[in-house]
């Protein structure tokens, strides 16, 4: 298809052709379709496709990417505008539908799959994963001897390597500078979600250990990428956190318990593991994201 108009388009590609039909690979890994062009251009509107989300066009056997698709050119174009320049929404109403769309999809999470998948990702881009989170952990601890730095920065960093690791699990180019993707996206809700996630965690465990616990699960694992994929303000972002994170409590509290056992078994090993254990973490924690919270497309009426 790239190099030619496809039939149904006019010379400047400024239509979809009516009768293509196709499908698409979405984010869990799964196959819809097939769909016309016109559901395909309403999925790109909605951000539940993107430039690399993987297509068949009827009548071939080659999947590619939606970006070599002329005919999408113009959908694409008008949604890569930068986050940062859409404000984020503080709707409840908006958060409120999203989290019951979201629990009606009865969403899982599974332990092993999630790091098995975060182990492959981190051994096949090692160099680059492992370099990424080595600087997001340096700058994490350079906040720290800062006042106040650590409670404002902390999850502002951490968003952009989710940023980093989710570009990459998506098939997207990810470069180390993603890191600081948090500060041009979405800075200011992913600030507030820092102090305000922290302070409150913090206030629960001095108070009592289990309301500290429950918050650090439901709030701090997911939040900071709800905020940068969807463009929730950080409230509202926090809200459909919990509400979905409370189904899958034991579960993810399971994850969060194994994922301090990975850091710690990395820290004993001469601490060298505990740079190996953090991207693999990390990226596992992505792959839990995505299976739980990320867009989906809706299958076709028929599909």
């Amino acid at each position: 298809m790239p190099g030619r108009v496809a039939p149904g388009l006019d010379a400047g590609g400024g239509g979809v052709n009516t009768g293509s039909m196709y499908k698409i690979i979405g984010a869990d890994g799964k196959e819809y379709g097939p769909v016309s062009g016109e559901q395909l251009q309403q999925w790109i509107a909605e951000g539940r496709a993107n430039s690399s989300t993987r297509v068949l066009a009827e009548g071939t056997s080659d999947w590619k990417p939606l970006s070599d698709f002329p005919e999408f050119a113009a959908s694409l174009a008008a949604r890569a505008v930068p986050a940062g320049g859409t404000p984020p929404t503080a709707d409840p109403a908006a958060a409120e539908r999203l989290a019951d769309e979201i629990l009606n999809r009865n969403p899982r999470l599974e332990i092993g799959r999630c790091l098995s998948r975060g182990w492959s990702l981190v051994m096949g881009r090692f160099w680059l994963t492992v370099g990424a989170s080595f600087v997001a952990f340096l700058l994490v601890v350079a906040a720290s001897a800062i006042p106040f730095a650590s409670l404002l920065l902390t999850y502002v960093f951490w968003g952009g390597l989710y940023w980093f690791f989710q570009k990459l699990i998506r098939g997207e180019r990810a470069e180390i500078g993603d890191i600081f993707a948090g500060f041009n996206l979405a800075f200011v809700p992913l600030m507030l979600f820092s102090v305000v996630g922290q302070l409150l965690t913090a206030i629960g465990l001095l108070l009592c250990l289990l309301p500290g616990i429950y918050l650090a699960v439901v709030w701090l694992v997911f939040t900071p990428l709800l905020i940068l994929e969807y463009r929730l303000d950080f409230w509202p972002a926090m809200e459909v956190c919990r509400k979905v994170v409370n189904r899958l409590f034991w579960p993810t509290l399971g994850f969060c318990l194994v994922s301090t056992l990975i850091l710690l078994a990395g820290l004993l090993a001469c601490g060298i593991g505990f740079f190996v254990a953090v991207p693999v973490v990390t990226a596992a924690t992505i792959y839990a994201y995505e299976d739980i919270f990320a867009r989906r497309p809706a299958p076709a009426p028929g599909a």
